[in-house]
Formats: structure tokens, C-alpha cells, sequence
């Protein structure tokens, strides 16, 4: 699935990264060090990925804003996903 990161910038969104999932449903390399400040989104194409698979979707794209408080840490956003309906938290690892 690809994934696309973006930071929010002077009031508007500006694309840092994009990626595609893993078999494992893992995507890596938005961030090489720590982050600042701020607010990010990732942005899931889950319209495309259903449809690889032949299954309907209600969401056709699921978006995670977050926010970033400055301190050096690890983020870990995961989307848990099905058909129609999806959560996510902030992951410790």
C-alpha cells in the first residue's frame, strides 16, 4: 500500500515522503532522525490496496494527523485496517 508523509508547513501540507508496505504491512524510512515540533500526517491509499486484493472498501483513503511535541522519540503510527473500518494509536516500538 503506499503511504505518502507530510508535514504541516506555514499552513499548508508539504510532502516529506512516500513508501509502500511491506508483505509484512510495515512501511520505513519517512524519518532519518528526530522530528520537530509539529504536525505530520501519513496518508494510506486503501482504495488501491483493496482493490489488488478484489475487495470492496468504504474508505478509500485514510488519513492520520498527528502531532510531535519536539522530544527525541521513536514514533510508531499503525493503521489496523479492514474493510470498512479502521483504528490506530501511537505505538511504543
Amino acid at each position: 500500500m503506499l503511504v505518502r508523509f507530510q508535514s504541516l508547513e506555514a499552513g499548508a501540507w508539504v510532502d516529506r515522503h512516500e513508501a509502500r508496505t511491506s508483505t509484512s504491512g510495515r512501511a520505513h524510512g519517512f524519518s532519518t532522525g528526530a522530528l520537530v515540533a509539529g504536525d505530520y500526517r501519513f496518508i494510506f491509499d486503501t482504495a488501491a490496496w483493496f482493490a489488488q486484493h478484489g475487495v470492496e472498501c468504504f474508505f478509500p483513503e485514510v488519513t492520520i494527523v498527528f502531532r510531535v511535541d519536539g522530544m527525541p522519540r521513536h514514533h510508531h503510527v499503525p493503521l489496523l485496517l479492514s474493510p470498512f473500518g479502521y483504528t490506530t494509536y501511537r505505538g511504543s516500538a
